[in-house]
């Protein structure tokens, strides 16, 4: 992550200033940050989304994966946040009110999944994002650490790439972890045949 601004700004600041066609960018409490991953880090979210998308679409479930959106936190209008993988209920967009002028989801209901593939800033994704998914109400959130970078007390010691599926329980994220040979679990999807090990290959 690289700050690009040396001022702060609240969200709406953030989108009237967000540049039309290129780089990546978050707001994290007003401060803006260029998201700048690596070619395998899309290689692997890419390959969610694929996977993904074949799913809906054989299924013919009422979902689509945006190119990009922005999630705002759920009690703060200086942070906005861009998934790596998001996948929203077409019916819900109905209930967002700016989606129709920006691609920015309010509500958690519109989210039936999101995906981060971590980088060196594993905290965003164990800490931050995490925090905010749950409170938002997002169904299964997956963190995609495909080169065991999070901390021990997250993915184990020693460490090890790990896939880890946080479910929404009575209102709080319980997670499943998922290495080697392991099929991800999912509830949103739960016909999808798809191994950590295959994740994992495309990382290494």
């Amino acid at each position: 992550m690289l700050q690009t601004e040396s001022k702060t700004m609240n969200l709406e600041e953030f989108l009237d200033w967000y540049p039309d066609g290129y780089g990546c960018f978050e707001l994290y409490d007003g401060v803006v940050v260029e998201m700048q991953p690596t070619g395998t880090h899309e290689q692997v979210a890419g390959e969610f989304g694929s996977e993904l998308a074949i799913e809906i679409r054989r299924l013919k479930l009422p979902y689509f994966i945006p190119r990009q959106c922005i999630i705002k936190p759920i009690n703060s209008d200086k942070s906005g946040y861009i998934p790596d993988v998001a996948v929203l209920d077409w019916k819900a967009l109905e209930n967002e009110p700016m989606w129709k002028k920006r691609s920015l989801i309010t509500k958690g209901e519109t989210v039936r999944l999101v995906i981060e593939v971590v980088s060196t800033n594993w905290q965003d994704d164990y800490l931050v994002k995490l925090a905010e998914y749950e409170k938002l109400g997002i169904p299964e959130y997956w963190i995609v650490d495909y080169l065991g970078l999070g901390g021990r007390r997250y993915i184990g010691d020693p460490k090890q790439p790990t896939i880890s599926v946080y479910q929404m329980v009575e209102g709080e994220y319980m997670v499943s972890q998922f290495r080697g040979n392991d099929s991800i679990q999912s509830a949103i999807f739960s016909e999808l045949n798809l191994t950590a090990e295959k994740i994992f290959k495309i990382g290494e």
